[in-house]
């Protein structure tokens, strides 16, 4: 058995009904099952890998650098299952299992970038609560 986890792409663009991708997003919950959907037929990129929410909403692709290699051991034939794993800023990502079982979510979900301000967010932080910089300057009145 394999587990790896996998950026998703294109989370920005509409469906083509009009459904909204990162508001689906937004609305599932890590370890939440996703279907992975190869799109043969796709104008674009005949390796693409459509990736499914829980609720049948497509919310991006697989990456084109691991659309390749996932979609070839579809075609094997290899079981595969897939989870949410978590948003991040800008990125999502799901966690894909080959072989059988259901994969199982990391202690604690990938880091986006490397930049100061993500490495000292918390994922467990309310988006809308006051954190001030660690670093800040003095503010004087």
């Amino acid at each position: 058995m394999q587990e790896l986890t996998l950026a998703i792409v294109g989370i920005d663009f509409p469906n083509g009904n009009g459904s909204n991708r990162r508001s689906e997003i937004m609305m599932t919950l890590p370890g939440e099952p996703v279907e992975l959907v190869p799109e043969p037929k796709n104008r674009h990129d005949s390796h693409a890998i459509a990736v499914v929410g829980p609720r049948g909403v497509q919310i991006g692709y697989v990456t084109a650098e691991r659309a390749p290699y996932i979609g070839a051991r579809i075609a094997r034939g290899e079981s595969v299952r897939a989870i949410f794993q978590a948003l991040d800023g800008g990125s999502a990502f799901v966690r894909v299992r080959f072989g059988g079982d259901a994969p199982t979510l990391p202690d604690r979900p990938p880091e986006a970038s490397s930049s100061p301000s993500r490495r000292s967010r918390r994922a467990d932080a309310d988006p809308h609560g006051f954190y001030p910089d660690d670093d800040g300057p003095e503010w004087g009145a």
